[in-house]
């Protein structure tokens, strides 16, 4: 059977799911489609000119290069289609994004017919998305003294291909559609289950939070054909959790409108609202699509007549509306006084939305045309031998006389690019950035795949000192999605430059070592930046950004991202840590002691967390950076003292010999490249060159925070409060609660020990609490599930070595097996403990679940609804995020502990070696 009948076959089973045909991003089958094209007699000759047309995926994919061979063939009039004329030809070409259609472009405007020299050039001149080698092509000409190259490069030189697009309109009309009270989590917007279909846009879509929701979006659409619906998040922040560029494209895809007649389901100009505006990733990403997000700021704490704060018996501020966004709420946003109105009532000043970046990112259709832009016109003006044009609005440089600088803002201007030569930029400045490292996981890869094919970017920037793609999102299960989707991805990496977890050629095994622990092991320089698709991309040494597909795209082809320096707000210790307690406990009591100390105000929300844990390595200190998400941090800096530094550089170095020594070393020699920038890192520190990084003693910071480590007496947990009667409270990882709250009788029905958040010593906590009850009773028995994962297959192998792994497999009554993989989730579990692959596990949610509304006890990052475990009819599923020595008791009694449970069960076990420099 044909490609094309497969094709329709696969059409026809679509249909009964209410979808249209899948895009089509294969060579083989669209030169099937061609030659039903050219033969005039063809049955399918309609359809294959429609599929050729309209459903044909642009970019670098191999379709796309037999789409634009075939439409040059027209053009030069090799070719001759009634439906394609060469004028239809050029059009199609001019919504193909670069790659081979640029290639074909060249070809035509740099050729002999002068006449379709000239209409190539006039396409030329709309396109951003040129490389090396078509930026080669072009000055070769030009020096070879050809008219239409150097018409060409002086329209790049004034950015005509921005300066002629239309103007944002003045007046956008909105109507308001209110999808949750509370945080939304992306989670809600792109489900984590539904991970296998993000990459099929039209599928993924179905997912977005529920159908109802869905036809409530178009039942208002259907009222108000003259507005975009925005989606708000009511009493809270939108976009909150994973940096999912899946969840902005399902908005898009709903709310938004069509990219390119030529281009299925990929829609722009999303506009989102949250009262508490719209989480930092979230944002980034929104920004990529040209949208608008706004900080609706329409609930306020309600105030006494001396100004003070007005709290509920609960120690809650009051909330008062100022305004209402109830769904169908018709606003307008005026993009010239940047304001919202409703009618002729001003609403509020929307300025930070619109700022003069961002208004270009919306005219453009997205940031990729600007970021792509602005390197075309330089390129252009140099070539030309001429000052660059003005264009593009200036950058923001705020430089601040007599004030030091933060730790971020000292490795943002060491990495600027672009930047006044000699300037000093604070926060709040517009930067470009070099990007050291990039991360790409599993579950978003695909998209970041067809985003980099999507700007023709064929081979990582040489600038960006390494890149690691991994496969711990999709380890829990190796069902039917995974094997057909991570080989792909992990060939279309491999073959771009990155170090990839599983070796398309079978050549090393597959590891599904959890990407942030990976990252960072191979960042080996506090001064550097990270870029990583997933909003736990927090590292313990450099400054790391959880970001969206498409930016963790754009920085592995250009080596580079902008963003605005962040403010930072200082944490420090003071006190001493008791020996009961874990450094998990530590992390939890530092946003319970926030709250507190800023009324409620979360200070760390959309800052940079710079935190003095200098004595941490960099395995505990990860623990830390990570959490830092559920902060709603943007990031987090670790200040570490050189001795901690170095030992963890050495740590690092270990592990990437490991990589190493399992043949994941690239033609590029990428991993011995980092051991040696870490040899002289490390040499640098030793000889005093340049210690360890360390704020300035006059930086400036938005908040300081001080952590009182002596009120910390018990285990602190991470509560969901699913019963909370203010629905907005639910969720929010801001209910931290003492131990003792729980009395003994909180019944837990999982344990889940995994995720990015442990470390070896997580596991060596189990190992010796499971000594310890075995010496005491003389047997262990587990009266819940307990589910550990190790992050990475090194731990394992350290634990092996070190004794603990076997204690681990005397008490497991699973182990996982990498010759015979799972093939199917578990859906239910015994009292027993299971030793699970390396990798997310439970945390994703997307594989592997609890059972429907159990009461799970977790070291993971998430307890978003649904996520770790589904509610069921008449009991929510709730998800509390504990210590280690916490999840442990708990599933062997079944129960949480009371306090003194807890102190005998971790008697002589060495919890957390933290020793912070004291404030005293």
């Amino acid at each position: 059977m044909s490609l094309y009948k497969d094709y329709i076959n696969e059409i026809e089973e679509r249909k009964n799911e209410g979808l249209n045909p899948k895009p089509i991003d294969g060579a083989e089958l669209l030169s099937e489609i061609i030659t039903q094209i050219k033969d005039l007699n063809n049955e399918d000759r309609a359809d294959s000119v429609k599929f050729f047309i309209y459903n044909t995926l642009p970019g670098t994919t191999p379709a796309a290069g037999a789409k634009a061979k075939f439409l040059k063939e027209i053009i030069l009039g090799e070719e001759v289609v009634a439906e394609i004329t060469p004028t239809y030809a050029f059009e199609l070409l001019s919504h193909m994004k670069g790659g081979p259609s640029i290639e074909v472009l060249l070809d035509l405007a740099l050729g002999n017919d002068a006449a379709i020299a000239n209409e190539a050039a006039k396409v030329l001149k709309t396109q951003v998305f040129l490389y090396d080698a078509d930026t080669a092509r072009l000055k070769d000409a030009f020096d070879n003294g050809n008219a239409v190259a150097k018409d060409i490069l002086e329209s790049y030189a004034q950015a005509e291909f921005f300066t002629k697009l239309p103007a944002v309109a003045e007046e956008i009309k909105i109507v308001t559609y209110i999808a949750a009270e509370g945080d939304i989590s992306t989670d809600l917007l792109s489900p984590g289950n539904q991970a296998h279909s993000r990459s099929d846009r039209e599928l993924h879509g179905k997912c977005m939070i529920t159908p109802e929701a869905q036809a409530e979006i178009q039942a208002l659409q259907a009222q108000h054909p003259d507005a975009s619906v925005m989606l708000i998040a009511e009493k809270g922040t939108m976009g909150v959790g994973s940096s999912r560029m899946s969840g902005v494209n399902n908005v898009a895809l709903w709310t938004g409108k069509q990219a390119s007649p030529y281009i299925p389901f990929v829609n722009i100009a999303p506009i989102v609202g949250g009262t508490n505006g719209i989480s930092p990733i979230f944002l980034t990403t929104v920004d990529v699509t040209g949208g608008i997000g706004i900080d609706l700021k329409n609930w306020v704490k309600k105030t006494d007549a001396e100004g003070n704060v007005v709290r509920n018996e609960n120690g809650d501020p009051i909330l008062e509306e100022v305004y209402s966004v109830a769904t169908g709420t018709v606003l307008t946003i005026n993009t010239k006084t940047q304001k919202l109105y409703n009618g002729e009532q001003e609403l509020i000043d929307i300025s930070k939305a619109l700022t003069p970046q961002k208004m270009e990112f919306i005219k453009a259709g997205g940031s990729y045309a600007i970021v792509f832009g602005k390197k075309i016109q330089t390129f252009a003006a140099q070539t030309l031998g001429i000052n660059i044009p003005t264009v593009f609005a200036a950058s923001k440089e705020i430089s601040n006389d007599n004030q030091g600088l933060t730790a971020v803002e000292k490795i943002f201007n060491r990495n600027a690019v672009g930047s006044t030569p000699g300037k000093v930029l604070h926060a709040g400045s517009d930067v470009r950035v070099k990007v050291n490292i990039v991360g790409s996981q599993d579950t978003t890869g695909l998209m970041t795949s067809q985003e980099l094919e999507a700007m023709a970017a064929t081979v990582i920037s040489p600038s960006v000192d390494g890149a690691y793609q991994s496969g711990c999102h999709t380890a829990s299960v190796w069902d039917k999605k995974a094997q057909a989707n991570i080989p792909k991805l992990m060939k279309f990496m491999n073959d771009f430059g990155l170090i990839t977890a599983r070796d398309p050629k079978g050549e090393y095994h597959a590891m599904t070592d959890v990407i942030h622990k990976v990252l960072n092991d191979i960042t080996i320089d506090e001064w550097a930046i990270i870029i990583g698709g997933d909003s736990h991309t927090r590292m313990s040494k450099g400054v790391a950004f959880g970001a969206d597909s498409g930016t963790v795209a754009l920085a592995l082809a250009t080596g580079e991202a902008s963003m605005p320096i962040p403010e930072s707000v200082k944490v420090t210790f003071k006190g001493d840590m008791k020996q009961h307690m874990d450094f998990r406990d530590v992390v939890h009591a530092t946003q319970s002691q926030m709250l507190q100390q800023f009324g409620g105000e979360n200070v760390f929300q959309g800052r940079i967390i710079e935190v003095h844990i200098g004595t941490l390595l960099a395995d505990q200190a990860f623990t830390f950076t990570d959490w830092t998400a559920e902060m709603k941090a943007k990031a987090s800096i670790c200040i570490s003292q050189d001795e901690t530094l170095i030992e963890s550089l050495e740590i690092a170095k270990g592990r990437i010999q490991i990589m190493i020594d399992k043949g994941m070393e690239n033609k590029n020699n990428v991993l011995q490249g980092l051991i040696d920038k870490a040899n002289n890192r490390i040499e640098e520190i030793k000889s005093g060159a340049k210690p360890a990084l360390t704020p300035d003693a006059d930086a400036k910071y938005f908040a300081e925070v001080v952590i009182d480590l002596d009120i910390i007496d018990e285990p602190m947990i991470a509560d969901p409060d699913v019963n909370n009667a203010d629905v907005s409270k639910r969720y929010t990882h801001d209910t931290i609660r003492e131990l003792s709250f729980y009395g003994n009788d909180k019944k837990v029905d999982l344990g889940f020990v995994g995720s990015c958040m442990v470390h070896k010593d997580d596991l060596k906590i189990v190992s010796q609490m499971l000594k310890n009850i075995e010496k005491k009773e003389g047997k262990v028995e587990f009266n819940a599930p307990l589910v550990v994962a190790a992050p990475t297959y090194n731990i394992i192998d350290e634990l092996k070595a070190e004794g603990d792994w076997e204690m681990l497999q005397k008490y497991s009554g699973f182990e996982f097996s990498d010759a015979l993989p799972k093939a199917n989730a578990r859906t239910e579990y015994e009292n027993i403990m299971y030793l699970e692959r390396p990798g997310c596990n439970l945390c994703m949610g997307n594989q592997e679940k609890a059972e429907k509304g159990d009461t799970v006890l977790a070291t993971s990052t998430r307890l978003f609804q649904g996520r770790v475990v589904e509610d069921r009819d008449g009991k929510k599923g709730e998800s509390l995020l504990a210590s280690t020595p916490v999840v442990v008791l708990s599933a062997i009694l079944g129960r949480m502990p009371n306090i003194e449970e807890y102190k005998a069960a971790v008697e002589g076990i060495n919890l957390t070696k933290f020793a912070p420099v004291s404030t005293k």
